[in-house]
């Protein structure tokens, strides 16, 4: 049976010092909570290329390949800075068992039968991350957050250049 200091230490609360870097309290708990999903929908794209990395088959199969592992390895780092960003705020990265699993895609979620629906479906994956960026960055830059918009920034700066790369491939 766990201890309740082990418990305790997977309950995602604010630290027990206090933060004092000129941002709101309640605007450092709103933005690590929408940094917590950009961080599990990071990982669940970072399975899917994956997966998809070792399942491609067909004519475009090396560059699909190919760019699907740079994107895997970076989105791997990029899930680092994210967390550790989270720690910044004073809030701790997201480490409940229970919401773990959000951060694995289904199985139906990763079932594609051609690699142009493999291209499509991480078109559409970092289309939404693209969204999601952008509107956590519109509330970061809003509240005067510098270094959360631009860690934003350099991921929608990542996740458009996937879109293009990926739509490239598929292009007839």
């Amino acid at each position: 049976m766990a201890s309740s200091a082990s418990i305790a230490s997977l309950t995602p609360e604010t630290t027990r010092d206090t933060v004092n870097t000129g941002l709101d309290v309640d605007y450092r708990k709103d933005i690590s909570k929408d940094l917590s999903d950009i961080l599990a929908a990071t990982y669940r794209l970072t399975i899917k290329s994956h997966v998809y990395h070792w399942n491609v088959v067909g004519p475009v199969f090396k560059p699909i390949h190919d760019l699907t592992e740079e994107h895997y390895n970076a989105l791997f780092g990029a899930t680092d800075i994210i967390a550790e960003r989270i720690r910044a705020l004073g809030y701790l990265a997201p480490v409940n068992l229970d919401g773990m699993k959000t951060f694995a895609p289904a199985k139906s979620d990763i079932d594609q039968s051609s690699a142009h629906e493999m291209v499509q479906d991480l078109i559409a994956e970092h289309e939404q991350a693209c969204r999601d960026a952008r509107k956590a960055g519109e509330k970061a830059g809003d509240n005067g957050d510098l270094v959360t918009e631009d860690m934003l920034t350099e991921r929608l700066t990542f996740h458009e250049k996937a879109c293009w790369m990926l739509r490239a491939i598929i292009a007839s």
